[in-house]
C-alpha cells in the first residue's frame, strides 16, 4: 500500500521578513552597509526561495532591511524581497557555467558600485562574488557567515515545520526497513526501497538522503552486498525536505533475533539517550554532556564509542550546537540537534548507533523522532 504524500509546505514569507529584519539590525551593529549572499541556504533562509541546485541566485540585504533578490531565469512564485531581478542561468536550456558572473552583473547594473563596508560569505563563495561585483578594497569586506550561523541557530516555527516533514520521511523509511530487512537482502535494495518510501511522503524529490546504508559496518554508502543472519544493520538516515535536514539513526538485527551481547550494548546506548533527555536544557554544556556520555559508554566497553555525540541540524547537515569535545558550546532555546551515541566492536557485527532529533525548549527538550528504538 502506497503512503499518501503530505501537502507541500514552504517557509513563511512573514518569518523571512522578520529574519531579514534581524539581519539588518546586525548589519547596523557591525557598521556594515549591506550583506551579499550567493549560497542557496542563506538565500532560502531570508527569502523563502530556493532555486534548483544547479542554478545560481544572489541576494543583497542592506542595513535598512531592504532586500534585492537575483533569481535565475524567471521571477519565482514564492519569495520575500523588495525587488526581484532576473538573470539568465540557462541559454536555450543549456546551463551556463558563468552564472555567478551573470547574477552579479544583474545586481551591479541595478545597484551601482558598492560603497561602505560589505558583508560576504567568505567561507563559502564570498571571494567569487567580490571579483564579480568589482569590490577590490578588501578592507571594506567582512565575513558575515559567523553572524549568519548565530542567526540561523534558533529555529523559527516555519523552519520546525520543514524539519518535522523531513523527520516524517525517516519514520516511513524505518517502517519500510523493518518490513524488508531479512537475511539475503542486498544493501542496494534496502537503499532503493527506503528512498522510495521517503519520496512517497515528501511527494517530490528530496534535496539529499543521508549517507549510512551498510550492514555489518559503522556506516557508508550501500554496496552490492547481502545481509547475513546475526549481523546488525545501522541505518543513519538524513532525508532533506526542501533544504531542511532530518538526521536520525536506528539499528536492526538482520534476522530479528539479537544476541545477548547485542542486547546489552543496545541497553547501554539507550541509557545514554535517556541521560541526554534528562540532562539537556538551555545552558547545559555540550562538551560536558559528551564527556559524561563517553564515560557511561566506556563503562560498557572502553573505547567502543569513538565519534561525536551529535550536532545541530537545519539548512546544513552539521550546525551549532556541537556535542563534541572540540567545541565549548552550550545549548540554547530553539536549537534543533541530534544525539547519536553508539558502540562498535567485532562481537556486535558490527555496532549499534541510535539517534534522536530534539528541539530545545525553555526548560528542557522536545523529541521530534518517535520510531521505536528496538533492534527487532
Amino acid at each position: 500500500m502506497t503512503a499518501e504524500p503530505m501537502e507541500p509546505i514552504q517557509l513563511s514569507l512573514q518569518a523571512c521578513r522578520e529574519r531579514q529584519g534581524r539581519l539588518a539590525a546586525e548589519l547596523s551593529k557591525q557598521d556594515l552597509t549591506a550583506a551579499i549572499f550567493s549560497s542557496h541556504e542563506n538565500v532560502q533562509y531570508f527569502t523563502g526561495f530556493r532555486p534548483h541546485w544547479m542554478l545560481q541566485p544572489l541576494l543583497l540585504i542592506d542595513a535598512s532591511g531592504h532586500s534585492t533578490l537575483v533569481a535565475p531565469n524567471s521571477i519565482p512564485n514564492h519569495f520575500a524581497a523588495d525587488e526581484v531581478l532576473v538573470h539568465e542561468g540557462q541559454w536555450h536550456s543549456t546551463l551556463r557555467q558563468d552564472q555567478l558572473s551573470s547574477a552579479s552583473n544583474a545586481l551591479r547594473d541595478f545597484h551601482g558600485d558598492f560603497l561602505g563596508r560589505v558583508g560576504v560569505e567568505a567561507s563559502l563563495a564570498g571571494n567569487g562574488v567580490l571579483v564579480m561585483l568589482n569590490i577590490t578594497d578588501l578592507s571594506r569586506v567582512v565575513d558575515i557567515q559567523p553572524t549568519i550561523w548565530t542567526l540561523r541557530r534558533r529555529k523559527d516555527e516555519d523552519e520546525l515545520l520543514m524539519i518535522r516533514r523531513a523527520v516524517a520521511c525517516t519514520e516511513a523509511m524505518y517502517k519500510k526497513a523493518r518490513e524488508i530487512i531479512k537475511p539475503g537482502i542486498s544493501e542496494l535494495d534496502v537503499y532503493n526501497s527506503l528512498h522510495a518510501a521517503a519520496v512517497e511522503i515528501a511527494g517530490e524529490p528530496l534535496t539529499a538522503l543521508g549517507a549510512d546504508y551498510q550492514c555489518n559496518s559503522p556506516g557508508g554508502p550501500p554496496r552490492d552486498r547481502l545481509a547475513v543472519a546475526g549481523e546488525l544493520y545501522i541505518l543513519d538516515l538524513g532525508p532533506v525536505y526542501r533544504g531542511y535536514w532530518a538526521d536520525n539513526c536506528r539499528t536492526f538485527a538482520v534476522d530479528g533475533r539479537p544476541s545477548d551481547v547485542q542486547l546489552a550494548a543496545w541497553q547501554a546506548v539507550v541509557s545514554a539517550l535517556d541521560f541526554v533527555e534528562r540532562t539537556v536544557r538551555p545552558g547545559t554544556s555540550c562538551r560536558e554532556l559528551f564527556q559524561d556520555v563517553q564515560a557511561m559508554l566506556d563503562e560498557h566497553r572502553p573505547g567502543a564509542f569513538g565519534h561525536h555525540l551529535g550536532h545541530g541540524i537545519g539548512l546544513f547537515a552539521h550546525e551549532t550546537p556541537h556535542l563534541n569535545p572540540h567545541w565549548d558550546d552550550h545549548f540554547e532555546e530553539g536549537d534543533v540537534f541530534t544525539a547519536e551515541p553508539g558502540v562498535y566492536y567485532d562481537a556486535l557485527q558490527a555496532g549499534i548507533r541510535l539517534e534522536q532529533n530534539y528541539v530545545v525548549t525553555r526548560d528542557g527538550i522536545e523529541r521530534l523522532t518517535s520510531f521505536p528504538l528496538e533492534l527487532a
